[in-house]
């Protein structure tokens, strides 16, 4: 099923970042150029009475469907409304005709700059000027609840709600794929990270362990004498970033999340992570990591994956690559992708694999100028709720899928076959785990039809291995601050010195690149970084009660 909130996650609002908080200042941004101020709070006497104990949208009476505008930050969004099974259920339940825009961050602007403010927007990025200031654009969620759907109240979780509260002690967005503490402790998140070893090449190298780096180092020249074909160690695309080498491999040896005292701790440095680093290296220099997978881009990495180039892989977002996994799986019966232990940290830290966060990742948000606020909570409320979740990840029960005794999901078999076979009429007809704007992993643990057969045994290898990072989210400098460009500028650095300790000739180049990185943090506002980053972090416990 497809799953949105793993791909590359949109980072909307950062180039421009510095003149819109401009323009939000100038305008109030109080919803364009016909900006209401307080927001469009209309009576809804005629239409329905609150009731606390049932959805709003059970009640309304209004006669006339609502038109509302929708925009999303995004230029990949798919716009259809009430044509494929997930959206026409929407649009019948709700009395809705949805409009969506999409855009990127120059159409944002011009919204902020004297535009008509569409109904709802959905932006990406939590530390953006758009969210910092949503209480002079937004309408506060918790006032639209008390006023017109109580019942908001029960299906938002209420560490999401605190999560998000601004200043004024009200919350103006709500994001999808939001876990809480609650959500980790269930067991229902699957982890999506995963050190794999081709089947095949797992058992005629006789099951081995490559716990630590020595052993790790002799496996890999192991299988480029087995396998000269081969790409014995493979990770995500770096691009810009770190690929799977940077927090991905942090998580996986379970380097700290803060230090001995809750401050916070530079992961990029620690002594068990750089072991890591230069046994990596010594790989590379035995030949036994492709150049190309320095430059490879997604797709690049995705068509090694969908052939079975690497003979193993430490991966991030096993859901994503699930399609690819899946194809290659289907046609090489027996060589399919496991998942093993893999690298083990030298210190004996147990791994504290990641997953999506509190923050989430699409932020939704209910304008000032929405023309019907009262529909628009509805909306918030069906999608959050049990319903909404059902329909969004299922369809129609007796339509698309049928529910068991036991409570769980299969979908009909003329839909599944369409899932596996003909995905793009999937997307078409059906829409299933696409329209995810409140989506939720949990509801994913209802059915085996939710994921590939492909990664059912790496998320089963991940049972356990999640550790929340919520200390850690937005704890960056506010955009537009000097502290935010020279982190900026560090993490461009980080990204060219990885690569350059992962490709060193020898050891001392690899302590050179490393030396040199440490004097370019010195050189841009580090320790003032590191100073907002702790307090930032002493902030989050505050809001989630961590000691």
């Amino acid at each position: 099923m497809f799953n949105f909130h793993g791909w590359s996650k949109v980072k909307g609002v950062r180039g421009f970042a510095v003149l819109l908080a401009a323009v939000l200042m100038v305008t109030g941004c109080s919803g364009g150029s016909s900006g209401t101020g307080e927001g469009n709070w209309i009576s809804i006497e005629d239409r329905y009475t609150v009731d606390p104990n049932k959805p709003a949208w059970t009640l309304d009476q209004k006669q006339e469907a609502t038109d509302l505008t929708w925009y999303v930050n995004a230029d990949w969004w798919n716009t259809d409304f009430g044509k494929d099974i997930v959206t026409k259920k929407i649009k019948e339940d709700l009395n809705i005709n949805i409009k969506f825009i999409t855009g990127d961050d120059t159409k944002l602007n011009t919204f902020f700059a004297g535009g008509d403010m569409p109904d709802l927007l959905t932006v990406f990025d939590s530390n953006s000027a758009v969210v910092h200031k949503a209480s002079t654009w937004a309408m506060p969620l918790n006032d639209l609840a008390e006023k017109y759907d109580p019942y908001f109240n029960k299906v938002a979780a209420a560490d999401t709600l605190n999560w998000f509260q601004q200043e004024d002690g009200k919350t103006y967005g709500y994001p999808n794929y939001s876990n809480t503490q609650e959500d980790y402790d269930s067991g229902n998140i699957p982890a999506k990270t995963a050190f794999i070893i081709r089947k095949d090449v797992y058992e005629a190298l006789g099951s081995p362990v490559m716990g630590t780096p020595e052993q790790f180092q002799l496996v890999m020249k192991h299988i480029k004498e087995k396998f000269p074909s081969l790409i014995p160690f493979g990770f995500n695309a770096i691009g810009e970033g770190t690929g799977s080498l940077g927090d991905t491999l942090q998580d996986f040896i379970g380097v700290p999340l803060e230090t001995d005292t809750g401050e916070f701790y530079d992961r990029n440095l620690d002594e068990d992570y750089l072991t890591w680093l230069k046994t990596i290296n010594a790989v590379y220099r035995d030949g036994n990591i492709s150049d190309d997978s320095f430059a490879d881009d997604g797709t690049a990495f995705e068509e090694k994956v969908k052939s079975g180039k690497y003979a193993t892989m430490l991966l991030d977002g096993t859901p994503q690559q699930g399609g690819n996994l899946q194809i290659y799986m289907s046609a090489n019966e027996g060589k399919e992708y496991i998942a093993i232990d893999g690298p083990q940290s030298t210190k004996g830290h147990a791994p504290t694999l990641n997953q999506s966060g509190i923050t989430g990742w699409m932020i939704n948000f209910i304008s000032k100028d929405c023309k019907d606020p009262a529909k628009a909570i509805q909306i918030f409320t069906y999608l959050l709720s049990e319903e909404g979740q059902m329909l969004m990840n299922y369809g129609i029960e007796g339509e698309t899928f049928t529910k068991k005794a036991d409570g769980t999901v299969e979908l009909l078999p003329a839909v599944k076959d369409l899932q596996l076979h003909n995905a793009d009429q999937f997307k078409k007809d059906y829409r299933m785990g696409e329209f995810m704007f409140f989506g939720h992993d949990r509801h994913k643990a209802l059915s085996a039809d939710a994921f590939p057969e492909a990664i059912k045994q790496m998320q089963e290898w991940g049972k356990g291995k999640l550790t929340p990072h919520f200390i850690l989210e937005n704890i960056n400098p506010n955009l537009g601050t000097p502290e935010a460009r020279a982190l900026s500028a560090i993490q461009t650095k980080w990204n060219s010195t990885l690569v350059s300790m992962l490709r060193a000739k020898d050891d001392a180049s690899f302590e050179n690149a490393l030396a040199v990185y440490q004097t370019f943090l010195e050189e841009n506002r580090w320790p003032d970084i590191v100073k907002i980053r702790g307090e930032k972090m002493k902030q989050n416990k505050e809001k989630l009660g961590i000691q």
